[in-house]
């Protein structure tokens, strides 16, 4: 999902003594404290409606307060019944799979949760297609059959990855009373069945988030009332950390703050979450635009000084990254240092001059306003420019305007962050480089989107490995995209907070209930 860097683990999910920091201090005392815990964010809710969103501001707070058919534990990649009493594929075909909703959920208003409403949810949110929705996470699913309690998903192919996709915010069901068939619900209230309840929303400044009594699934820990506050820029969430305005800060802190904080201090603990967030640069490549021709795409991908961005805009806090699946993951190759193993005005002018491109080639790049994003986006206009092939006029925007923006095709380049929507590659390939992909950008290949069904078939996911490095090599090939890097996800609070360690873990879920006062 979208996104709003190299650090030694200060503390690991599975680590549970610090510096100067006893065990003990990690399990809540005796001495229970009522007051909510805050924590603080950069990013941004887009909607409340899960039918119109695929970023990561949003669906972190669709975990708390919908429920999917399945969830993930934390630090198991295998998702687990939570809506549903069970679920399984019929038969061998890996295309049919079939959920047992639970029998004794019930919705905010009293009515008790049907297998209709979980039909309805998923019917709802393809037909409603959001511009910024998660309807191409689904492009398998070709029918929803609901018998009672018994849900039925019939799948176009083979899709091993379907239960992971269903665990998402994708999968959130929502009460057919109340949300709309044909357009987004709007205000600022929630209907869902999550182990939280909004009691209180302010679009871009906080939502108040109260233990749901009536929640029943996979979280057996009741949490306690959460406040998240909301900021514009990275800046601002560092200066409400240090001005102790909140408990818990994550996603997004300012490279060089990260860069500098030391573990072991009275007041604070970060914990490295095993995620990898990845950002890559893509390419408008509908007609009318200089990136159609594959030549311009491929020139700036000659060009690209990644160690420069790391170093610079980062403060060396991500990792550069040479492909399109990141270090870590199933089938993660180099495909884009094997094509352009370092920058070279020499390549680029070359493959300009060969596909009779007039230089210098003028272009707009989109970047979402922030003075990282802003630093960012500055070092790839130098490092474009200084070769005399490019002309790079930059665009700065919010964030919804800045998707808005590449949605209606506003810019010729915008570098995105992406977050894995479940702990398998299919989540790095199939929404960022599939036809209809989220990026908006107007690719399509079918090899790809061949590739991509094939690695879909395989229970035994090591054994996609190969179809994912053809899908690599295609990437290098027709440069959709450009990778810039790939960094760890990290979670900053207070001595006094407990359970920081399991918020996030790459999954895509926000566990606000796993915190709780010390």
């Amino acid at each position: 999902m979208r996104s709003k860097v190299r650090l030694r683990i200060l503390i690991t999910c599975g680590v549970l003594v610090a510096a100067g920091v006893g065990g003990w201090q990690l399990l809540p005392s005796d001495d229970v404290r009522t007051d909510p815990i805050t924590v603080g964010t950069t990013d941004e809710v887009t909607s409340l409606d899960p039918a119109g969103a695929y970023d990561a501001g949003s669906w972190a707070m669709y975990s708390n307060v919908y429920q999917s058919l399945l969830s993930f534990k934390p630090g198991f990649v295998t998702p687990v019944p939570d809506a549903a009493e069970n679920c399984k594929f019929i038969g061998t075909r890996l295309t049919t799979y079939q959920c047992e909703l639970r029998d004794d959920l019930t919705f905010p208003g009293g009515r008790k949760v049907t297998g209709e409403d979980v039909k309805y949810s998923f019917e709802r949110m393809l037909n409603i297609k959001a511009d910024v929705g998660p309807a191409p996470l689904f492009a398998t699913l070709k029918s929803v059959v609901a018998d009672g309690q018994k849900v039925t998903f019939n799948l176009t192919g083979r899709d091993a990855t379907f239960p992971l996709k269903l665990a998402t915010g994708a999968g959130s069901i929502v009460d057919r009373d109340q949300y709309p068939a044909k357009q987004l619900r709007e205000g600022t209230t929630v209907q869902g069945t999550g182990p939280y309840l909004l009691k209180e929303y302010k679009p871009g400044e906080s939502a108040r988030l109260e233990p749901n009594p009536n929640y029943r699934g996979a979280v057996e820990k009741r949490g306690g009332t959460v406040v998240v506050k909301y900021f514009t820029e990275s800046e601002e969430l560092a200066d409400s950390w240090e001005g102790k305005q909140v408990d818990v800060a994550h996603r997004q802190m300012p490279p060089e703050f990260l860069s500098t904080v030391k573990d072991g201090k009275d007041t604070a603990r970060i914990t490295e979450a095993q995620t990898a967030e990845i950002r890559n640069l893509y390419f408008n490549v509908k007609s009318g635009s200089p990136m159609a021709k594959k030549a311009v795409r491929q020139a700036v991908a000659a060009l690209i000084d990644r160690p420069a961005i790391v170093t610079g805009a980062y403060h060396g806090t991500v990792e550069p990254l040479y492909s399109l699946i990141p270090q870590g993951f199933n089938g993660h190759s180099t495909s884009f240092y094997d094509t352009y193993p370092e920058p070279s005005k020499k390549k680029a002018k070359s493959l300009l001059e060969a596909a009779d491109v007039e230089t210098p080639v003028s272009f707009t790049l989109g970047y979402r306003k922030d003075a990282t994003y802003g630093a960012e986006a500055a070092e790839l206009k130098k490092q474009l420019e200084m070769s005399g092939l490019f002309k790079v006029k930059l665009v700065e925007a919010e964030w919804k305007e800045f998707q808005q923006g590449y949605v209606k095709g506003d810019y010729d380049a915008y570098p995105v962050g992406w977050l894995p929507d479940f702990p398998d590659s299919d989540s790095f390939t199939a929404p960022l480089v599939g036809t209809d992909n989220a990026m908006h950008n107007g690719f399509g290949s079918k090899k790809i989107d061949s590739l991509i069904s094939a690695t879909q078939q395989y229970s035994d996911r090591a054994a996609a490995a190969n179809d994912f490095e053809g899908i690599q090599a295609e990437v290098a090939e027709d440069v959709p995209l450009i990778p810039l890097w790939q960094k760890k996800d990290y979670v900053l609070a207070t001595t006094e907070v407990a359970g920081s360690q399991y918020l996030t873990d790459g999954t895509g879920i926000w566990r606000l209930w796993e915190l709780s006062w010390i």
